[in-house]
């Protein structure tokens, strides 16, 4: 078969087919009479041999010690072929990302598209500075994403402070973005998410700092208990009694119980909750002694006669506790 046929079945070309003969990649079977070169059926098998390897991403010289070398180990090419196509997987998904962040930027001209590219790789340097200038810059938007991607990294408490900051007026999209930084399998990163949460003003976000209460992580429960008792939503109250007898941040989350008793109805739930925990059996003596502390900030009738009950409490710590709040009720 001529080089010309080879061609038309093969779907190389000629050209490609004389640069595989001048590497010895591939080479004629013969020659006709006038000079021409003659394929036969093995070298036309090589030549798919060829270009399946070329698919595979092999270089031409690697195709080559493939085909040649008897004792040629496919699995170690193999296994750099995968890594160099996850490193090139990863370069071109990042810079897919920072297209699409600039093209959520909306940029009027190439002035714009400059000073979004600026504030990216102002955020993903080394320099935690420059990280901060970047949040706060005021010289152009920095993109949803791009700042939820970095307040979800950053262990900087000043950078991260800054983020959030910006963060909280970036507009729309970023309580959703941080609401899927909380299925991470890192510990670190959903507390980061359910925090900045908590600092994003607005209804959606509050939605999602609900959702959280649900959450396996007892830290994303509790820092959303606490959000929510700032901004008056009572369903935090079962968490913030929890934190309160387990001594984790058992002193913020009394003040937030205060905060959401300024109702008489509300009050008087969170009494009876308290009280229920007291009168537990598992109860430890520490815990106890919290719960009835906690009822000093929970105003009502129902408190009051919890802390004269708990006044002769066989536990001297919460009687003498609890007769103490008293009579701070009574001065007051």
């Amino acid at each position: 078969m001529l080089i010309g046929e080879v061609a038309r079945r093969s779907g190389v070309s000629a050209r490609m087919l004389r640069h595989y003969e001048s590497l010895g990649l591939v080479e004629p079977s013969g020659r006709t009479g006038s000079g021409y070169r003659e394929y036969a059926a093995e070298d036309i098998r090589r030549i798919f041999q060829i270009e399946s390897l070329r698919s595979l991403g092999l270089s031409l010289r690697e195709i080559g010690r493939a085909l040649d070398d008897p004792g040629s180990a496919p699995s170690a090419l193999v296994g750099d072929l995968i890594r160099q196509t996850r490193e090139r997987i990863a370069a071109e998904t990042e810079l897919l990302t920072q297209l699409r962040r600039i093209d959520a930027a909306e940029p009027g001209d190439w002035e714009d598209v400059l000073q979004v590219v600026a504030l990216l790789q102002a955020l993903a340097s080394k320099s935690a500075d420059a990280r901060q200038r970047a949040a706060l810059s005021s010289v152009a938007e920095v993109p949803v994403e791009a700042l939820v991607e970095a307040v979800l990294s950053e262990t900087e408490p000043n950078v991260a402070g800054a983020l959030r900051w910006a963060l909280a007026r970036s507009g729309d999209g970023g309580p959703a973005l941080l609401a899927q930084g909380l299925d991470s399998p890192v510990a670190a990163v959903r507390e980061r998410a359910v925090r900045s949460l908590a600092e994003l003003p607005g209804g959606e976000a509050t939605e999602h700092l609900r959702a959280a209460l649900a959450h396996p992580d007892s830290v994303v429960r509790g820092v959303a208990a606490l959000a929510l008792g700032t901004r008056g939503v009572a369903e935090g109250i079962p968490t913030l009694i929890d934190m309160i007898e387990q001594g984790r941040n058992d002193t913020d989350a009394a003040d937030a119980l205060s905060v959401l008793a300024s109702d008489t109805a509300t009050a008087d739930r969170i009494a009876t909750a308290l009280v229920d925990h007291l009168a537990h059996d598992a109860t430890e003596p520490p815990a106890r002694g919290r719960l009835t502390q906690a009822l000093a900030g929970i105003p009502g009738a129902t408190a009051t006669r919890a802390l004269v009950e708990l006044s002769h409490d066989e536990e001297r710590a919460v009687a003498l506790t609890a007769t103490y709040l008293l009579q701070l009720r009574a001065a007051g």
